[in-house]
């Protein structure tokens, strides 16, 4: 061609270099090829337009997905876009593989790609050379697609900014790997540096706190939203000449900067750095994207977990209180321990209230539900139960006021299908006597675990959940504490985690409390909690197994004698052991309980006859309060002694000065039997008088050798 003549058309250059033109416009579906594009398709060398599905049957399969990911990812760059595809004949053969670049566009009024490319004919290189490294073949494809699921299982499972770029600094990416990598996070109008991998300790302080209009690729990011690809230290220089010197002290060849964005937000930046020079073809640009677009959910998700967490535990440390002062004579020990799931305060809660009267309060209770509104009622009655506790009122008129508040606060503008109510224990504790006032609202009773290991529940009288009827009664129960005996307090969550039931999760606890041998009562708190809630509760599931989990909160309260620690042996502890409960005219059902607390007393009698005998004498004797006085009934029953040698003494005392008698019944009367039965079977009885009514008493021994049988009026 000589000078000055005019220049070949377009079409005569590119079939004189073997290569064809394609136009593709997703919108309608359609894909035109010139001549030299059909023939390199495998089609008749005219040109012609094609439907997506005849142009897609001409493709492998991996590779026409290949192409859909590259379109986008140069639209998203504002690149072009170079892929290798392999061309299938009618038999599904490759003929050969060829080179298509376009130029992709995006129609957002139409939502459709519209595509102008070329199509060249290459030559497969040769397995193990450094072009043959770097082709885009199908065993790459598959190896970087198993790297991308498992890079984002990896990071799906990471719960903190910290194990999230743990995972990321461990990410080796099939057939090229950064050796730096640094997570670039933006506070007000500076960057910070979230984290870094294969850099020393300080190395990042040049970079922190630097102005996001700085002249820098992780800040062109930040502003533009757009992926910065740096494959020299000459391009590097010539592109960003006044941050060039931070980065030049390391050492590096090559650079990639990728925008953090999730949610439409660009959120930082990421940075991979590499040793070697990298020429970022479009699949190596693909897998660090799609990196870049899983770091930035695994961080939004971390984020937001964390702050939660510091939410969260801000809420727990302010609405739990601190335990205060020692107690003389008392020690007190607290858990709280929330739901894995969800909000990690609920409506669970505890308290410690130093009274009027110099006793002292222990209050528990759980508000129905595990949400932000259950957080807040707890809040509020727990703030309400101690100021009525501060005015000096009993336990029964605290509750009493307490469940009128909530029943206010929940009635007021509240949809009548969501009413709260909560259950709460309150204690009223004396330490100079160990004596405990206690009223019940729907809550579970109180364990005692007494001096020798012993552990009972103690029933007590109890009423409605606070918040269901303003006006409800809460009676109050009344028993001592003894030197060396501890009583546990709880929310249902530490007797039903794990599947259980009140009736199976209540044995799983006494367990506890009775085998545990530690030395201090925070050691016991640990040892509950643990039991129920570490890993070893997962092979002890209740009943119940599928059922969701709920807060736990726990509270333990201990007298100790003068000569009496919580961590003694079970040799050097007193060897008394004693129960008490009232049994009300009104309340003939609490015989039931009373049978039941004793043989709880008697769990490690020798003979289970002589337990049986003990229970029945129990009922005639509380019957007979019942039936043939007007008062109630104080049952207490002691066990003194050591093992193969203790007695055994239950009393039962009335305030009727009318003294039983013994009678000979007939065949067939109903009653009159109770004495003739206590005379026969006990080892000893009596009837006491007091100042004002009496004791009707019996006691058994459980071995030969004791004191003869007697008996008295």
């Amino acid at each position: 061609m000589r000078i000055g003549a005019p220049l070949p058309a377009v079409g005569q250059v590119l079939a004189a270099l073997a290569t064809g033109m394609w136009h593709w416009d997703t919108a309608t579906k359609l894909v035109t090829v010139d001549a030299e594009a059909a023939r390199l398709l495998g089609l008749p060398a005219e040109q012609s337009t094609l439907t997506e599905s005849q142009a897609r049957a001409r493709l492998h399969p991996v590779d026409w997905n290949e192409i859909v990911s590259v379109i986008g990812l140069a639209v998203a760059e504002g690149t072009l876009a170079e892929v290798r595809v392999r061309i299938m004949d009618e038999r599904g053969r490759v003929i050969r593989t060829v080179r298509s670049r376009s130029k992709p566009s995006f129609d957002p009024e139409r939502r459709a790609y519209q595509l102008i490319g070329t199509l060249q004919e290459v030559t497969d290189p040769s397995p193990g050379t450094p072009a043959g490294r770097r082709a885009v073949t199908g065993d790459w494809r598959r190896s970087r697609e198993a790297f991308l699921l498992d890079a984002g299982r990896a990071l799906a499972e990471a719960r903190s900014t910290e194990e999230v770029l743990r995972v990321a600094a461990g990410l080796s990416m099939p057939g090229f790997s950064p050796d730096g990598l640094a997570v670039f996070g933006v506070e007000a109008d500076r960057l910070t540096v979230i984290g870094h991998h294969g850099y020393r300790p300080g190395d990042e302080k040049r970079f922190t706190h630097m102005p996001v209009e700085t002249d820098y690729p992780a800040a062109e990011v930040v502003r533009t939203g757009r992926a910065v690809y740096l494959s020299s230290p000459e391009q590097y220089k010539s592109r960003y000449p006044l941050t060039w010197p931070l980065a030049e002290q390391f050492g590096r060849q090559s650079w990639a900067f990728l925008p953090l964005t999730f949610a439409g937000r660009t959120m930082g930046a990421w940075m991979a750095a590499f040793a070697y020079p990298v020429a970022f073809t479009p699949d190596e640009r693909s897998v660090l994207t799609t990196v870049a677009r899983m770091l930035a959910q695994a961080l939004s998700r971390a984020g937001a977990a964390e702050s939660e967490r510091e939410l969260t535990d801000g809420l727990q440390r302010s609405m739990l209180p601190t335990l205060g002062p020692e107690i003389p004579g008392m020690s007190v020990a607290a858990r709280y321990i929330p739901t894995g799931g969800g909000l990690q305060v609920g409506g669970d809660w505890y308290d410690m209230i130093p009274l009027p009267n110099g006793r002292f309060a222990l209050v528990i209770g759980d508000v129905q539900g595990h949400d932000v509104r259950a957080a807040g009622l707890m809040g509020q009655l727990r703030i309400a139960l101690r100021a009525y506790a501060a005015e000096g009122h009993r336990p029964d008129a605290v509750l009493s006021r307490a469940s009128r508040f909530l029943h206010g606060i929940s009635t007021v503008d509240e949809d009548p299908a969501d009413l709260r109510f909560a259950t709460c224990l309150y204690v009223e504790a004396d330490p100079a006597t160990g004596v405990l006032d206690i009223a019940r609202a729907g809550h579970p009773d109180p364990a005692i675990r007494l001096a020798d290991g012993t552990v009972l529940k103690r029933p007590t009288d109890g009423g409605l959940p606070l918040g269901i009827d303003p006006d409800a009664d809460y009676p109050t129960t009344r028993f001592l504490l003894e030197p060396g005996e501890t009583m546990m307090i709880c929310t249902d969550g530490l007797i039903e985690t794990g599947g259980h039931d009140l009736e199976s999760g209540w044995l799983r606890i006494r367990t506890v409390l009775e085998e545990h041998k530690g030395d201090e009562l925070e050691e016991l708190a640990d040892a509950l909690v643990q039991a129920v809630h570490g890993p070893s509760s997962h092979h002890t599931t209740g009943p119940l197994a599928d059922r969701r989990e709920d807060d736990i909160a726990v509270l333990l309260l201990s007298r100790q004698g003068e000569e009496y620690s919580y961590g003694d042996t079970v040799t050097d502890r007193p060897a008394v052991r004693r129960t008490m409960l009232t049994v009300a005219q009104d309340e003939p059902e609490r015989v039931a309980v009373a049978r039941q607390e004793l043989r709880d007393l008697l769990h490690d009698w020798s003979s289970a006859d002589q337990v049986d005998t003990a229970v029945l004498l129990l009922s005639e004797t509380l019957t007979n309060v019942l039936v043939h006085t007007d008062a109630d009934a104080l049952l207490v029953a002691e066990v003194t002694g050591e093992p193969a040698g203790r007695r055994m003494r239950v009393e039962v005392t009335d305030a009727s000065d009318d003294l039983p008698h013994k009678r000979r019944p007939g065949e067939l009367a109903s009653s009159g039997r109770g004495l003739m039965l206590i005379e026969m079977l006990a080892d000893a009885w009596g009837v006491d008088p007091r100042g004002e009514g009496k004791s009707t008493w019996f006691e058994l021994y459980e071995s030969d050798g004791q004191p003869a049988r007697q008996a008295g009026i």
